[in-house]
């Protein structure tokens, strides 16, 4: 980095700013690791099906039922947050017991050591869904 400023306003602003940063680079290498084990588990059970069977998926199932049915092992999983336009508001993703019944939109399937640590890190990108208490089965005092 070039020359800081010598007064602590701009450099307590420039903290702030890299500390930001970092927490985003932190939730997408998080959301990337839960990505990378949904893929690795579907090519697993792509690689145990007979080659007939990999050319025709079978019938089309909703997403969500389909996250569901792929977590049953673990029995979490993540639901997308909502974007900054939503009548909402931005929200952070929501992690969910994976029998949950308010699970609103797609949600991917995760671990447990996954959810764990979604739920223990910043709070600002990742929080328990507050009908199921997943933090509650995950040992995570609330």
């Amino acid at each position: 980095m070039n020359e800081l400023p010598p007064d602590p306003p701009r450099l307590r602003a420039i903290l702030a700013y890299l500390d930001q940063r970092i927490a985003e680079t932190e939730t997408v290498a998080t959301y990337l690791r839960l990505q990378t084990a949904a893929v690795r588990q579907a090519l697993t059970a792509a690689a145990r099906q007979p080659p007939d069977a990999r050319r025709r998926p079978p019938h089309p199932r909703p997403a969500l039922q389909a996250s569901a049915q792929q977590e049953e092992p673990s029995g979490f999983v993540v639901e997308k947050q909502l974007h900054a336009g939503h009548p909402l508001g931005p929200l952070g993703a929501t992690v969910h017991r994976a029998d949950c019944t308010v699970i609103q939109r797609d949600a991917n399937p995760i671990s447990a050591d996954d959810g764990r640590q979604a739920l223990t890190g910043d709070g600002k990108f990742f929080h328990a869904c507050e009908f199921c208490r997943p933090d509650a089965h995950l040992g995570i005092p609330g």
